[in-house]
């Protein structure tokens, strides 16, 4: 992998594009990857452009730098072949080397795609949206006046928090003065109800020596320390306060834990707070776009509580009293709400998937347990656990990504081979062996609709939901239509070999019917003639020595095949053809790009990783163990999901226990469509169909075969007929190299067709 800079001499030719088609232009990219596809024009036929009335439109925007005859070029083909080449040509820019390893590892073929940075990003070069959610709300910010925090988010917040917690103040603060010894606090508490109320612009003090000696000498005046007028924009949050000589005439104050005070507070009033701001804490978390009121609470119950009464000092605006070095910013909250924090992460990990981890805990304290179903019905245990599987499904992402970006290629591809597909294998045999161990082919079945279900949603919903996204904050978006081919041929691959066996069944099989009854109502076996309408028919492999001699072998055949096809498909886009690609690393901080042409990630020059490689792999270790427990535990309690009369099991196979494991890998693609870039939101799902296909499968059959459960790589014809359209359809709409939200809309819907055939199609046999 060869590394360029962006620094190249060739700078002063290009030709820049005017200002109004920076938006709209399908060369607008991910800040962390970028194309020109000016400079590569200018450096294949160097031309000059000096006209800056460039057409509005985007054909006009591409067909202005197309090869003309005054380009340098042997020939017409030759120099559009090597526009084209440049068109793919991408440039990936990182703040560190590790990172930009993930990002490679992105566009290589059998890798999952993960859009979560695996290392610490540099606080300093972040926006300030984003600073902002990491704050810890002790610095004073400047604004415009009271009404600048009337917001919808502020007046939710008195609704969700503020009442009862001023209410909770205002009682023990009560109580603190029925104490008597403790009067002081119950000031405190009071001034604190008026806080909670209505917190945002009011900021908490800790207020130095002279200030406070101030108060005590003077408690009838505001003792404001006025000094003057301050234009900074930010109080510090931890100045150092200057050291003031005693007064002679004056007692020492009583240290703070040698009151008989502190402890009726700790006794009395502190713990009914802590239940108070834990559950507080707790709600707003949950909430995730509430998370400033969580650090609020939590400052509040771990510093300000702790402190003595006359050190805390409230002011009724952000007024800048208290200056200098007299007073300590502790706690002045804006806003109680903020949209970002779906951004907001945790050591790595989506505050999403880290609100969800705690679902693992109870799925198996409710499903190992309570066995007997006193304290949690089948269908709630059932929806815990599948529910609990997307958290794991993202730590185990996470786990992979990290891997992969700290390691060699080899290790890498082994990595994604060996997990990237654990969590669906991990349910699909755990199913299995639950049915054989029952005597209950039904589960079989749904193996077999959860398979087509995941084939479906990769090759329809995740391509087709990804492009209304994009497509409605980019008016097209154009991806890499040569990798793109390589995909869908990939694809019409793994689905010829995965339904070959089911064709040879269907061309060579016996059809048997329950029952069959003539135009007169007659049964089969009278002697009675004319056409006869026959039941619950299917073609029976039991008997006779088709399936043993004909059919198995087939089977046997493809999945030895369809792995060769995925090695060859690596080999081919990953070393013969990688300049389909054609990745380059450009400004990656801390490189050495005068001694390497590759990357390597020994030592990573100071970069701080979020999960080192033996955590990473300790975690997919854990992850793999608890996603067989909570697998085993909704397969132990799907039984009553699968008895609903109204719904059909294959529907439940195909929606529920195809896509929630696939929900992570939904959200990337949604994020990498958000960024302009699109070819890795179809490489998402083209990556886990092709997987599927071609690893999934045969290993299922592989485990069939030393441990017989009853898998027959034989599907029914919904199944047959909807994955050849899906992938017909898919390969028709890839073609072209672009795309926009109406192709993205077509495959929703084509999708949600199928789903309404499979809520309304007659339960499978054995169910």
């Amino acid at each position: 992998m060869s590394l360029s800079s962006t620094g190249s001499p060739d700078t002063t030719s290009r030709r820049r594009r005017p200002a109004e088609h920076a938006q709209d232009s399908s060369s607008e990219h991910d800040p962390l990857l970028g194309y020109s596809n000016e400079q590569a024009h200018d450096r294949l036929c160097g031309a000059q452009h000096a006209d800056s009335s460039t057409s509005s439109s985007q054909h006009s925007l591409y067909s202005a730098t197309k090869c003309t005859a005054a380009c340098a070029c042997p020939s017409h083909h030759a120099c559009e072949d090597s526009w084209e080449e440049s068109q793919n040509k991408k440039t990936i820019r990182a703040e560190n080397e590790v990172e930009a390893n993930k990002l490679v590892n992105n566009y290589r073929f059998g890798f999952r795609k993960w859009k979560s940075h695996v290392t610490e990003r540099p606080f300093e070069g972040r926006s300030d949206v984003v600073k902002e959610l990491y704050s810890e709300l002790n610095v004073i910010k400047p604004h415009s006046g009271p009404g600048h925090f009337i917001t919808c988010g502020n007046l939710a917040y008195v609704l969700l928090f503020g009442w009862w917690v001023s209410l909770a103040y205002f009682l023990v603060g009560t109580l603190m003065f029925i104490t008597v010894t403790g009067v002081p606090y119950g000031k405190l508490c009071w001034k604190l109800c008026c806080y909670f109320l209505w917190p945002f612009g009011n900021p908490i003090h800790e207020m130095g020596n002279t200030l406070r000696r101030c108060c005590e000498r003077a408690p009838d005046c505001e003792c404001s320390m006025e000094a003057e007028e301050d234009n900074s924009p930010f109080l510090l949050p931890s100045p150092t306060e200057v050291p003031v000589p005693e007064m002679p005439d004056r007692p020492l104050r009583t240290p703070y834990w040698r009151r008989f005070a502190t402890y009726v507070w700790l006794l009395l009033g502190y713990p009914p707070l802590v239940v108070v701001h834990s559950l507080a804490c707790f709600i707003s978390w949950i909430l995730v776009f509430t998370i400033p009121v969580f650090k609020m609470n939590a400052r509040t119950l771990g510093v300000i509580l702790l402190l003595p009464p006359e050190d805390v000092s409230i002011s009724a605006g952000s007024q800048r009293k208290h200056q200098g070095y007299e007073t300590r910013a502790l706690l002045c909250c804006y806003h109680a709400a903020n949209w970002y924090y779906y951004k907001y992460t945790i050591d790595g990990i989506n505050v999403f998937a880290a609100n969800l981890l705690p679902l693992v805990i109870v799925a198996l304290v409710t499903g190992y347990i309570d066995r007997e179903n006193k304290y949690a019905s089948s269908d709630v245990k059932f929806t815990i656990a599948i529910g609990s599987i997307i958290p794991l499904s993202y730590y185990i992402g996470m786990g992979i990504a990290s891997i992969s970006a700290q390691s060699n290629f080899a290790v890498g591809a082994v990595v994604n081979a060996t997990f990237g597909s654990i969590t669906e294998l991990t349910f699909y045999i755990t199913a299995l062996l639950r049915g054989h161990q029952k005597a209950n082919t039904c589960l079989e079945e749904v193996v077999k609709a959860a398979l087509t279900g995941t084939l479906l949603g990769c090759i329809l919903f995740i391509p087709g939901i990804c492009m209304i996204i994009g497509g409605l904050r980019h008016s097209e978006q154009r991806f890499n239509s040569r990798s793109a081919g390589v995909s869908c041929a990939l694809l019409f691959i793994s689905i010829g070999g995965v339904f070959a066996p089911t064709l040879f069944s269907k061309a060579y099989g016996n059809l048997v019917c329950d029952s069959c009854t003539n135009s007169s109502g007659a049964n089969s076996t009278s002697n009675s003639s004319g056409p006869f309408v026959c039941h619950n028919c299917h073609y029976d492999l039991s008997n006779g020595t088709l399936f043993h001699n004909h059919v198995q072998p087939l089977v046997y055949t493809v999945c030895a095949l369809l792995p060769v096809a995925y090695i060859i498909g690596l080999l081919f886009t990953l070393k013969t053809h990688s300049h389909i690609y054609n990745i380059h690393v450009g400004e990656v901080q801390g490189m050495n790009h005068s001694n390497e042409s590759h990357l390597t990630v020994s030592g990573h020059h100071g970069t701080v990783v979020h999960w080192s490689r033996w955590r990473s792999l300790v975690i997919l270790i854990l992850a793999t163990v608890l996603t067989s427990a909570c697998a085993d535990l909704a397969t132990e309690h799907i039984q009553p999901i699968l008895s609903q009369p109204n719904i059909s099991q294959y529907f439940i196979g195909v929606t529920v226990l195809a896509m929630v494991p696939e929900i992570p890998e939904i959200v990337n693609g949604i994020q990498f469509a958000l960024q302009n870039n699109i070819s890795l939101s179809l490489e998402v799902g083209s990556c886990i169909a092709v997987q599927v296909c071609m690893l999934q499968i045969p290993i299922l059959v592989l485990f069939n075969a030393f441990y017989d459960v009853g898998f027959v790589l034989i599907f029914s014809d919904q199944h047959l007929w909807a994955s050849i359209f899906s992938v017909i359809l898919v390969n028709y709409i890839f073609m072209d190299g672009k795309c926009d939200y109406f192709q993205g809309t077509a495959l929703v819907v084509v999708y949600l067709i199928l789903l309404a055939q499979y809520y309304f199609a007659p339960s499978p046999a054995g169910c």
